[in-house]
């Protein structure tokens, strides 16, 4: 059976569908015949995603959403569900990025963060997961980071949130095995990727914003968000549960597990001497 067919005619939910991999994924999945529900607190980037997906024939309905509004997502998960009938799979990339050490982080800073790249990512699982086990063939796919596996200066915040949606989608997927629920759950660790991320992300004050984003996009931004898509949806259609994206996240993955606390050193360094 061809990885196509785990999609045709499956309903799949993408949240931050507006722009990088979110819209990659969208388009895939549009070519491999899903039933596409999209969202997206970036009202216009929605509206061009849904335009590619429609001109690939696919059938979209798309709504703004933030992910970070609890009551908003679970009316959310029941419209598609009433729009279309069922839910396959949850696709829960939306997210932002910050950048601040935890000196010079607010608590406002840190916890909008953690609303959106933690809690944005429990509150669809959750809102959607009553669907998905409904439909006999469901799907969770949650989106961290390759900074859910490596924790690096600057990045503490972000770290934290990515960390804990590994943590959180990890233990769900045994919980499914568990207790044999009809829901295959996958936890996706993108490396560098061609992205707006750094560029729309907020920072700590006395940082060059704009010095660092350029920085990111010019050295770790290394892949193309197809290249991810494409990576992603043959993952799920295998069942994989991690997907490490890109040769960057598999060899600091590796080095991680080998070398225990002593990368922190290493990652100190590295900061040191080459970050802005």
């Amino acid at each position: 059976m061809s990885s196509d067919a785990y999609f045709t005619g499956k309903v799949c939910v993408i949240t931050g569908a507006g722009s990088g991999i979110g819209r990659a994924l969208a388009e895939n999945l549009a070519g491999r015949g899903a039933k596409l529900a999209l969202s997206d607190i970036d009202a216009e980037g929605l509206a061009e995603t849904v335009r590619r997906c429609e001109a690939l024939g696919a059938q979209v309905k798309s709504d703004r959403l933030n992910v970070a509004e609890r009551e908003a997502v679970l009316l959310y998960a029941d419209a598609v569900h009433k729009h279309y009938g069922v839910v396959h799979q949850i696709y829960n990339n939306a997210g932002i990025a910050y950048h601040g050490n935890v000196v010079d982080s607010a608590f406002k800073d840190i916890e909008r963060i953690m609303d959106v790249d933690f809690w944005g990512v429990v509150n669809g699982t959750k809102a959607f997961l009553p669907h998905l086990i409904e439909s006999g063939a469901g799907h969770v796919i949650n989106v961290s980071s390759l900074f859910g596996l490596i924790a690096v200066p600057g990045q503490s915040a972000y770290n934290a949130a990515k960390f804990a949606v590994r943590g959180f989608t990890e233990a769900l997927r045994q919980e499914m095995l568990v207790e044999q629920q009809p829901v295959r759950v996958t936890c996706v660790h993108p490396g560098g990727i061609k992205t707006a991320v750094a560029r729309n992300g907020t920072y700590a004050e006395g940082i060059d914003a704009a010095g660092f984003a350029a920085f990111f996009d010019k050295h770790l931004a290394l892949h193309t968000p197809e290249m991810a898509a494409r990576t992603i949806t043959e993952a799920v259609a295998k069942g994989q549960g991690r997907v490490l994206i890109g040769w960057e996240a598999k060899a600091l993955d590796l080095f991680v597990r080998t070398t225990a606390s002593y990368y922190q050193r290493v990652a100190s360094v590295v900061t040191r001497r080459f970050l802005p």
